[in-house]
């Protein structure tokens, strides 16, 4: 196994289990290692540090343990055994309610550059490291091993998030046609094929939750609707009304799509392929808004216009909503703190001048764990809001 020797005094964060390894901590390497390689990562006097995977770029190494062990079948069994543990222990994995969660949330499962999300009998399998990607195999065959009750096939998808080597998306195991999934008995289509992420927000799960609860006799105006997952709920929660609104026309296809099967010719809903700032500058009489936007900074240097952003279309929201009116607004950037968040979303209270107040602080589910020594992990950052 080829090393990676980090510059003295470097190895500090390490030591407190921080997964990743910056470029610029680096000594020097052993010739030859190449992208996606499993390297030992030892100080300057060669001492053992951890294993990962190598990687050109910011983050050069992402620890896979810190015990000096080889990455074998063994390895990944024991992993994924760990994470469907978990799911198991907070009621996910054996849910007839609720087939749909995610079984590996990266470096909140010691897995960093991995991400497995379950649908039904389907595993949706997706890297964000290369090291992951060539493992793909390997991963599969361990994961089908581990989840042999529970799913029967595997798909991978990682086009998006490795563009740059244009990996090819495609079932490592089995294959369906059969694309719906259930979440907390309401049921959706998971666009595994074309879709973000890997088909769908299972992130928002227990926030669609909390929706449901204050839509009742409600306007509801879910900006950003992507599938339409606060749509549905907001309705079964008994929404006067409620429209959908996304810029991507597949997105309101599948919304469409989604709030049907769930509430077949339901006058309630209407959906519209529109940019979210030129919607909300013409609607009034709304008194339940959900902003749920992509992330608006996906790299620190980001960060500035993604938070004028955010207190803008939270300004507008505030400016529109009805008197009485609840606002859910969401961050899902990971470089956006939660005290960034808040304080765009004060300042766009303020500019608005209305009297806001907080009634929920929302964050990613258990099934999305951060890992103690990452706190970079804790991406998704939320607030309910009564405005009056």
């Amino acid at each position: 196994m080829n090393k990676v020797y980090l510059k003295r005094g470097k190895e500090e964060s390490l030591l407190r289990f921080h997964p990743w390894i910056f470029s610029g901590a680096i000594h020097h390497l052993d010739n030859n290692i190449e992208e996606g390689e499993v390297v030992r990562v030892v100080t300057e006097k060669g001492d053992f540090i951890a294993v990962g995977h190598f990687q050109q770029g910011s983050i050069a190494v992402r620890v896979l343990t810190f015990n000096d062990v080889e990455i074998d079948d063994d390895f990944w069994t024991s992993r994924l055994q760990s994470a469907l543990q978990m799911r198991l222990a907070i009621g996910l994995a054996n849910n007839p309610q609720t087939n749909a969660y995610r079984l590996v949330h990266g470096e909140g499962d010691l897995l960093p550059g991995l991400i497995i999300d379950v649908y039904g009998d389907t595993a949706v399998m997706q890297a964000h490291s290369i090291g992951m990607h060539l493992a793909r195999h390997t991963i599969a065959s361990a994961l089908a091993k581990v989840m042999k009750d529970h799913i029967s096939n595997i798909y991978y998808k990682s086009e998006t998030t490795l563009s740059f080597m244009e990996p090819e998306n495609g079932f490592l195991l089995g294959e369906t046609d059969n694309n719906i999934a259930i979440e907390n008995g309401l049921k959706f289509y998971v666009d595994w094929l074309r879709g973000q992420k890997t088909g769908f927000f299972v992130d928002q799960r227990e926030n669609r939750s909390l929706l449901e609860k204050y839509a009742k006799d409600k306007n509801v105006l879910n900006m950003f609707c992507y599938t339409g997952g606060f749509s549905f709920y907001a309705m079964r929660g008994g929404a006067k009304s409620v429209h959908s609104v996304d810029s991507s026309a597949k997105a309101i296809e599948l919304t469409r799509r989604n709030v049907e099967l769930n509430f077949p010719n339901d006058p309630r809903h209407e959906a519209f392929c529109e940019d979210a700032f030129k919607y909300l500058d013409k609607i009034s009489g709304y008194d339940l808004i959900i902003l749920d936007p992509p992330a608006f900074a996906k790299h620190r240097g980001a960060l500035h216009n993604a938070l004028k952003g955010y207190t803008r279309l939270n300004q507008k929201a505030f400016e529109k909503i009805e008197k009485g009116g609840i606002l859910f607004t969401f961050s899902c950037s990971q470089v956006v703190t939660k005290e960034h968040f808040r304080n765009a979303v004060f300042t766009a209270a303020a500019l608005a001048k209305r009297k806001v107040r907080i009634l929920h602080q929302l964050h990613q589910p258990a099934d999305h764990p951060i890992n103690i020594y990452h706190p970079e992990g804790e991406y998704l950052k939320g607030l309910v809001l009564y405005v009056e």
